[in-house]
């Protein structure tokens, strides 16, 4: 299957772009959230990361560390979802 035909098929798949009954749910649930409470996420898991690692926790403090971008990126999908998704719809 050549590059053309994949796209032709999968442009055939979802004429209308809607989204599935899994995907509208979240957005419908996350759309309430405010933005920045995955900002202070992100802080309080650097805050917390930081911590453990003071504390001589590396393992623990590298895990925890390491939600900070998931949140991040958590709140620039809210946003999107807020200004070009869910909202945009009704």
């Amino acid at each position: 299957m050549d590059a053309q035909e994949l796209k032709n098929k999968a442009d055939r798949a979802n004429p209308e772009h809607k989204e599935g009954p899994v995907a509208a749910a979240i957005e419908n649930y996350t759309s309430k959230l405010p933005s920045d409470l995955f900002l202070w996420a992100a802080l309080g898991s650097m805050a917390v990361s930081a911590t453990l690692k003071i504390m001589k926790k590396d393992e623990e403090a590298l895990f925890v560390g390491q939600w900070a971008p998931s949140f991040l990126l958590l709140g620039n999908y809210n946003k999107m979802i807020k200004l070009a998704g869910y909202n945009a719809d009704k």
